[in-house]
């Protein structure tokens, strides 16, 4: 609120005292200084709910809003510039993720929402999921996957595990390769 704007309120015997170098004077300008944090903040809000702009402190706590704190163990909570060790790239990632929740969520317990998850949160391509897996006997296994991540994904092996393990249906098990080519697709030359 501007200084005008305030001393508008008060009685009119406060308004012809106000004059420079007045006690006044010098009060309402501090009235004025006070709410600018707070109204610089508010003139912004929006970018808080974005996950592409919101401040590095603010997106543990957006993560946490669409059901992805179970990823953010080790992440300290004031921490403004230090992520879970297991997340490449830092905040990109785990922004993509925030952004991609909707989605994440609709699919949520299927090969294309698993899918979509991994290649989100590694930011690597490639990712395939077998849901007709031989068994022993040649037959396929029921409520069994096979997922095969791409080489590149490796050293994210846990976090890969761990997405598996939350995002698949509970009475599905599943097996993790890494392969230098997923989708046999020939090398690239």
């Amino acid at each position: 609120m501007k200084r005008t704007d305030i001393e508008r309120l008060l009685p009119e015997v406060f308004q012809r005292a106000i004059e420079e170098g007045s006690p006044l004077l010098a009060l309402l300008e501090v009235m004025e200084a006070l709410p600018a944090p707070d109204e610089a903040v508010l003139d912004q809000l929006d970018a808080f709910f974005d996950p592409y702009r919101a401040p590095d402190a603010f997106v543990p706590f957006l993560a946490s809003c669409v059901d992805l704190e179970r990823f953010l163990q080790g992440v300290p909570a004031t921490s403004s510039t230090q992520t879970a060790p297991s997340w490449p790239s830092g905040m990109g990632r785990l922004r993509e993720l925030i952004a991609a929740s909707p989605f994440l969520a609709q699919w949520r317990g299927t090969a294309k929402g698993l899918l979509r998850f991994l290649e989100t949160a590694t930011g690597v391509q490639g990712f395939t999921i077998e849901e007709q897996v031989p068994g022993p006997d040649g037959l396929p296994r029921p409520f069994h996957l096979r997922v095969r991540a791409p080489h590149e994904a490796a050293s994210y092996r846990a976090m890969i595990e761990q997405i598996i393990e939350s995002e698949k249906p509970a009475y599905v098990t599943y097996e993790l390769e890494m392969v230098e080519n997923p989708e046999g697709r020939p090398p690239s030359s």
